[in-house]
C-alpha cells in the first residue's frame, strides 16, 4: 500500500509539473509578468518568501565555487535555446517574407477551387471580365491597375551546385499594368525587359540562388534563349522571382492566351467586399477572389508549421538532456550544502523556502543559459538568407527573423528547463530528515 500511495504521488506530481509547463509556455507575456509580480510581494512581505530570499543569496553568493559544475547547466540551456530560436526564427523569416507580399487593398484572383496560383487556368475572355469588375483602381490613364499573370516553373543552375544540379524557380509572366499593381518592385540594376522580346528582369534573392544570372548574360528557360535585363528588388516573395512578357512566357511554354491569375490595386480596402461579390454574381466567372494579404498567409501556413514543428521536436529532445544535467548538477549541489540546509531548518527555516531557494537558484543558472543561447542565435542566424519551396513551384529566399516574440519563446523554454531540473533536487533538500543530513555531514 505504502509503494502504491509513493507511486500515485509521484504520478500525480509529473502531471501537475507537466501541466505546468504547458501552460507556461501557452501563456501571454502580461499573464506570466503578472506572476513574477506576485511572487516577488510574496518574497518581501511574508515571512516564508523573505526566508526564501534569504536562502537564495547564500546560494548565488557561493556559484563562483561552483564554477564548473553550474556552468554545465547554463551551456547546455543555451545549447537548447539557440537550436530552437533558430528554427523558429526560420519560420518566423519564411512567414514573414510571404505576409509582406500582399496588402488588404489587393486583391488576386484564380480559377475556382484553386489552391495555388500554378493550379489555376484563367481564359482570355475571363481576365477582360475580370479586369472591368467595379471596385479596381485606375491609373493616371485611365486604365484599371489590373495584371494577368501567368505563373510557371523553370529550372535553372544553382549557384555552388554540381554542373547538373537544377533548382525550380518561378518564372512570371506580367505586362505594363504589373509594375503599377506592385509599385514596391523597383529596379536596381539594368532596364525592364521589353515587350514581345525574350528578356527578363531577374529578384536579388533569385540571383544570390541561381547561377548565370547578371545583366547581359543569356540564360536557358524552357527551350529558348533569353537575356537577363535587370535585376529587380521588392523586399517580399517576389525577391525570388523571374518575370518577362506574359505573351513570350505563354508562347515559350504553350499556354495560349490563358493565364493563371489576375493581381487587381483596389480603391481601398473597403472595395474587397464589393469586388469579390461582382464576380460571384457574374454567370461568366467561374473564380474565387482573396486580398492578397490572406493569399500570401494562407500560402506560408503549411510550411510555417512545419518548420516550428520540427523546431519544437528538436528542442524537446535536447531540452531532456539538458534537464538531466541539470538534474545531476542540483542534486550534487543539495548533497554538498546538505549541512547547511540542514541547519537552515534546524534554527526555524520552513521547507517551502528551502524549496524556493534551490529552484530560483536553478532558475537563474537557466535563465542566463536562456539569454546567452538566445543572444548567440540573434548573432549569427538574424538576417542570415535561405530558401526553401514554396507554392510547389520556385524556391523561396527568405531571411532569418530572430524577432522579440522568437527570443520570449526561447527564455520560456529556458525557464520551463530550469523548473523541472530544479523541482525535484529542491524537494530533496526540503525532505531530508535533519539530524540524517548532520550526522552524514
Amino acid at each position: 500500500m505504502g509503494k502504491l500511495k509513493s507511486f500515485l504521488r509521484g504520478l500525480g506530481l509529473f502531471l501537475l509539473v507537466v501541466a505546468g509547463i504547458a501552460a507556461w509556455l501557452a501563456l501571454p507575456w502580461p499573464f506570466l509578468l503578472g506572476l513574477a509580480v506576485l511572487f516577488a510581494l510574496w518574497m518581501l512581505f511574508t515571512r516564508r518568501g523573505r526566508q526564501a530570499a534569504s536562502v537564495t543569496r547564500v546560494g548565488v553568493s557561493t556559484l563562483m565555487q561552483r564554477l564548473g559544475s553550474s556552468s554545465v547547466i547554463v551551456v547546455g540551456i543555451a545549447g537548447v535555446v539557440a537550436v530552437l530560436v533558430a528554427m523558429l526564427a526560420m519560420a518566423e523569416g519564411y512567414r514573414e517574407t510571404l505576409r509582406k507580399s500582399g496588402s488588404e487593398d489587393t486583391a488576386i484572383v484564380l480559377r475556382g477551387a484553386s489552391a495555388s496560383e500554378v493550379m489555376s487556368t484563367l481564359d482570355r475572355a475571363s481576365t477582360t471580365v475580370i479586369e472591368q469588375v467595379p471596385g479596381i483602381a485606375r491609373g493616371a490613364d485611365g486604365r484599371p491597375l489590373a495584371s494577368a499573370e501567368l505563373v510557371v516553373a523553370a529550372n535553372l543552375p544553382l549557384k555552388g551546385g554540381a554542373p547538373d544540379e537544377d533548382g525550380s524557380v518561378q518564372l512570371r509572366g506580367v505586362g505594363a499594368q504589373a509594375w503599377a499593381v506592385r509599385p514596391n518592385v523597383k529596379i536596381i540594376e539594368g532596364r525592364r525587359f521589353e515587350t514581345g522580346r525574350r528578356e527578363v528582369v531577374v529578384g536579388q534573392g533569385a540571383q544570390r540562388q541561381f547561377a548565370g544570372l547578371e545583366v547581359g548574360k543569356p540564360i536557358r528557360l524552357g527551350s529558348e534563349t533569353w537575356t537577363v535585363a535587370g535585376v529587380f528588388q521588392s523586399g517580399d516573395a517576389m525577391d525570388s522571382e523571374i518575370w518577362g512578357d506574359a505573351e513570350v512566357v505563354a508562347t515559350t511554354y504553350r499556354r495560349g492566351s490563358s493565364r493563371t491569375s489576375v493581381t487587381a490595386r483596389l480603391t481601398d480596402a473597403n472595395a474587397f467586399k464589393g469586388f469579390k461579390a461582382a464576380m460571384a454574381s457574374d454567370p461568366r466567372l467561374d473564380v474565387d477572389a482573396s486580398t492578397t494579404l490572406d493569399y500570401f498567409s494562407k500560402q506560408s501556413e503549411q510550411m510555417t508549421k512545419i518548420i516550428r514543428i520540427i523546431g519544437i521536436v528538436v528542442g524537446a529532445i535536447m531540452a531532456i538532456g539538458a534537464v538531466f544535467g541539470a538534474l545531476n548538477t542540483m542534486f550534487a549541489t543539495v548533497a554538498t550544502r546538505a549541512r547547511e540546509i540542514a541547519t537552515l531548518r534546524a534554527i526555524g527555516f520552513r521547507s517551502v523556502p528551502v524549496v524556493v531557494a534551490v529552484m530560483l537558484e536553478t532558475m537563474l543558472l537557466a535563465l542566463l543559459g536562456g539569454v546567452l543561447g538566445g543572444v548567440l542565435a540573434w548573432l549569427i542566424f538574424n538576417g542570415y538568407t535561405a530558401s526553401t519551396i514554396a507554392g510547389g513551384v520556385g524556391q523561396l529566399t527568405f531571411e532569418f527573423n530572430v524577432s522579440p516574440a522568437v527570443l520570449w519563446t526561447g527564455i520560456k523554454w529556458a525557464l520551463a528547463i530550469g523548473f523541472v531540473g530544479g523541482l525535484f533536487p529542491a524537494l530533496r533538500a526540503a525532505s531530508l530528515p535533519v539530524t540524517t543530513a548532520l550526522r552524514a555531514a
